[in-house]
C-alpha cells in the first residue's frame, strides 16, 4: 500500500466517524490527499495543506488533519475548510 493510499484509507476512518463523505470533486481530494501525504513525508505529520502557517510547518503551530476546528467548519459551512469532508447534503448540493 502506497503512502497515499495509506493517508486515504486514514482519512476514510475519519470521515465515517464523523458521517461525513469526502468531497465529490475527485481532483480536489487527490490534491489535499495528496499534499497531507507530502507532509507526513516531509515532516513526519500530517500537516492541513491549506491551513498551515509556517514553511516548513511547526508542531503545536500548524495543525493535523483532522484539525480540532472540523465540527465547526462542517456545522456552518456543511464542509471543512479544506473542502476535504462534506456532510453528504452538503455534497449533493455540489453535484
Amino acid at each position: 500500500m502506497s503512502d497515499y493510499e495509506k493517508n486515504l484509507s486514514r482519512l476514510s476512518v475519519v470521515a465515517e466517524a464523523h458521517g461525513l463523505i469526502f468531497n465529490p470533486d475527485g481532483e480536489r481530494v487527490e490534491k489535499v490527499v495528496g499534499l497531507m501525504t507530502d507532509n507526513m513525508r516531509n515532516h513526519g505529520l500530517y500537516f492541513c495543506p491549506c491551513k498551515r502557517e509556517n514553511d516548513p510547518p511547526k508542531v503545536n503551530v500548524d495543525p493535523v488533519c483532522p484539525c480540532i476546528e472540523l465540527s465547526e467548519e462542517i456545522a456552518k459551512d456543511g464542509h471543512c475548510f479544506c473542502r476535504l469532508f462534506y456532510t453528504p447534503q452538503r455534497a449533493d448540493e455540489q453535484r
